[in-house]
């Protein structure tokens, strides 16, 4: 069974194209355009890995990932940024922040990120 991510953006154009490549990669993708709906779905779907946007209204990507974590233990999640937008010094902590990409990212370089993660889930 191929691994389940759930990707979050209120972006609907960067949404479609990250979850058109990691499907074109043959992974289970889940597409949700805010927090509270990847919250949601994240609760009913269970996934196996996160790719969130931080500035999303309602619920930012680290207010989803500290909510998750709370309920369902360490969901590996790599966080997307705007370009010039700089995280206060430990935000991340206690986080499952695998990795900070800054938009915008090459979605080659995205879907290369998340299998390394992946493979790092299932060969430790």
């Amino acid at each position: 069974m191929a691994p389940k991510v759930l990707v979050v953006d209120d972006e609907a154009p960067i949404a479609n194209v990250v979850a058109l490549k990691l499907r074109n990669a043959s992974l289970d993708v889940l597409v949700a355009m805010d927090g509270q709906e990847a919250y949601e779905r994240a609760i009913a779907e269970r996934p196996d890995f996160l790719i969130t946007d931080l500035q999303m209204p309602g619920m930012s990507g680290l207010e989803l990932c500290a909510r998750l974590t709370a309920e369902l233990g360490s969901i590996p999640t790599i966080l997307l940024t705007a370009k010039g937008f700089e995280l206060e010094p430990g935000a991340t902590e206690g986080l499952p922040i695998r990795r900070i990409m800054t938009k915008p990212f090459s979605p080659r370089e995205l879907l290369a990120c998340v299998q390394e993660e992946l493979g790092q889930l299932v060969d430790p």
